[in-house]
């Protein structure tokens, strides 16, 4: 506790920020002048209105707890670089306001309890997580969507079908835009500043390029825990949006903003340790250990399901269609990136891990992480085996890749399979039935919502019919 507020008063803080994650996965806050928070607060937390977040609770139980999760060595303390005014984030979780028991719907809570039980359960102590976000920046953009006027407009320099009178000229071909150099990656400048933002609160980060899709852009974090990893994607999402915003662009995580391009995807690298063990290396397929297939054959098993949290939108089905490398088979394959899961080609085998590709960024990833790890534990534990591997293009061999199972192709499919799959998710405890409930209700609305909803192509296909 004191060496929090000997951080405030060596960095001269002036606010202090306290947030926390809805079930959307997005950033909530509230912030207070340092010299209101006092010892109380940073133990035993400060109260708000629980009924104002989505799916929370209701307006006669609506007193939440908001409680400093300051961490080993205020590693949850952060400065925000994009403040007017000296400003400590702090991370936060939530909890119920007598008991001070944790919230069952807080995700947050949700991750830290994922890794209590993989911890209880001898199999490991520790899930490092290791995803790689994809996003889209914009020059601009416009949508509505009203009874009588519904559109969007996207616009970029990069955007080879617009035909800009003015503009540099400098834009990737046509699926061109994995790793060009400058001046074709115009944007190379904009991502430094992101990593460097990203480095001032403490995340560790290796890299960045332009990826395939006009306008489409990658950071790439180093992996962390699975909590901690969580908490630097919400992080990574904030730094991404603000520093676009700063530069006059506008960034999304949607997973297929542009029609008949790449979709944004967040391939989840995934290991499992104990002390200093790799357990997911081994002699078998491409180094792997039993292990590390059993957690694959849990994966692929409970695939459709698990996208209702590693895939939660709509958007997210449109990426999730084949001819555009999107990862929509159920299989396992060394290097292979037509697979769902991949198996990196490393030497050594700390290294040694698994890719699940089907994610999208649009994900709550303490959700999403929780989720995908009890569904390899649970393919651990009862011991399922993935069949045999993979090791040709799924994507040009449709014969065989007809005779395999796919993820969701739908929001609703991948609801009704959590709806009929998710005892791997609530018999642990870590997952509250109240959770998947309030989860399934918001995300049918969505879905609802949607087909209700006349789109603009259906005008340009039955108009005139």
């Amino acid at each position: 506790m004191q060496a929090f507020f000997d951080f405030l008063r060596h960095h001269q803080i002036e606010f202090i920020d306290f947030r926390f994650t809805d079930l959307r996965g997005t950033w909530h806050h509230t912030t207070y002048q340092t010299a209101a928070v006092d010892e109380e607060i940073c133990t035993h937390g400060l109260l708000f209105d629980g009924s104002s977040i989505e799916g929370w609770c209701a307006v006669n139980e609506s007193d939440m707890l908001l409680k400093p999760d300051f961490g080993i060595d205020l590693c949850n303390v952060r400065i925000d670089p994009f403040s007017s005014y000296p400003t400590a984030i702090v991370i936060c979780d939530v909890h119920y306001p007598l008991s001070e028991e944790p919230y069952a719907k807080d995700p947050r809570q949700v991750a830290k309890k994922c890794i209590s039980y993989l911890q209880n359960s001898g199999i490991a102590d520790q899930a490092f997580f290791g995803p790689e976000a994809e996003f889209f920046m914009f020059d601009s953009v416009a949508f509505q969507a009203n009874p009588e006027h519904t559109f969007y407009q996207l616009n970029s320099d990069e955007f080879t079908s617009q035909n800009k009178a003015i503009g540099h000229g400098n834009r990737p071909t046509p699926k061109g835009g994995y790793f060009p150099a400058q001046p074709l990656d115009s944007s190379n400048d904009i991502r430094a500043e992101m990593i460097l933002k990203m480095i001032e609160m403490g995340l560790k980060v290796e890299k960045h390029h332009h990826e395939v899709a006009p306008a489409q852009h990658e950071l790439g974090l180093v992996y962390n825990d699975l909590v901690r990893m969580a908490d630097e994607m919400q992080i990574y999402k904030y730094v991404v949006k603000n520093v676009a915003r700063l530069y006059g662009k506008t960034a999304t995580f949607m997973a297929k903003p542009v029609f008949a391009d790449n979709g944004s995807g967040m391939h989840v690298h995934q290991s499992l340790w104990k002390g200093p063990e790799a357990l997911f290396a081994g002699n078998g397929y491409a180094g792997l250990s039993e292990m590390a297939l059993f957690y694959i054959g849990g994966i692929l098993k409970h695939a459709k399901s698990l996208n209702a949290f590693t895939n939660p939108t709509t958007n997210s089905y449109k990426r999730l269609v084949p001819g555009y490398e999107a990862p929509v088979i159920c299989a396992y394959s060394a290097q292979n990136r037509s697979a769902a899961c991949r198996i990196p080609m490393v030497k050594s085998a700390k290294g040694k891990r698994i890719e699940v590709r089907f994610p999208d960024p649009t994900a709550n990833s303490y959700l999403a992480f929780a989720a995908m790890l009890l569904a390899g534990l649970d393919g651990i534990k009862n011991r399922i085996h993935p069949g045999e591997a993979q090791d040709i293009d799924l994507f040009e061999a449709k014969d065989i890749a007809k005779k395999l199972p796919t993820v969701s192709g739908s929001l609703c499919e991948s609801l009704k399979a959590l709806e009929s799959d998710h005892d791997y998710l609530t018999k642990t405890g870590v997952f509250s039935k109240e959770l998947i409930e309030t989860h399934l209700q918001m995300k049918w609305q969505e879905c609802h919502k949607l087909s209700m909803h006349p789109h603009p192509l259906e005008f340009d296909l039955y108009y005139n019919a």
